[in-house]
């Protein structure tokens, strides 16, 4: 089941390879993610090779092959962040929610990222749950975060989601 009519985003964007990125960027705006289902009908399409779809789909930071959660959980790693204690936050919350950086948790709940820097230093160290930034946070700070959300969500207090 496709999330966005493949052909009429083609008939739309054209079929020439310079379209190759607009194409994917308009799929996983729709989608969330590049499915693979998506990756094989441009290839086709365009009449190249799946492998150079892929090719772009990894060079580029911005394009996911997998769907993310419903959250996405950001801890900075970048210099003060890290020596505030940041990458002992990571660790504590890739343990709670069973997920390695870039990872989904199965319920589809949570997304982990690593990021290199939020730009809050000041504030370090520094966790964003989706847009909301939270400075100045501890393993326990951040164990309330992820508590509230899984209330919200109706995941109650399960050690993994």
């Amino acid at each position: 089941m496709e999330c966005i009519d493949i052909d009429a985003l083609i008939e739309k964007h054209g079929r020439e390879r310079s379209s190759l990125i607009p194409l994917l960027q308009e799929i996983q705006s729709a989608c969330g993610y590049v499915p693979s289902e998506s990756i094989r009908k441009v290839a086709k399409w365009l009449g190249i090779f799946e492998v150079e779809v892929y090719e772009v789909l990894t060079f580029y930071a911005q394009f996911r092959l997998v769907p993310r959660g419903k959250h996405t959980v950001k801890i900075c790693l970048g210099t003060a962040c890290h020596m505030m204690g940041g990458q002992d936050i990571f660790n504590y919350v890739s343990q709670r929610l069973g997920v390695k950086a870039g990872e989904t948790t199965k319920d589809g709940m949570f997304t982990l990222e690593r990021v290199a820097c939020l730009g809050c230093c000041g504030m370090a160290p520094v966790v964003a749950i989706d847009d909301q930034v939270h400075g100045r946070q501890t393993i326990s700070s951040v164990e309330r975060l992820l508590r509230e959300h899984m209330a919200k969500e109706g995941k109650g207090e399960q050690g993994q989601t």
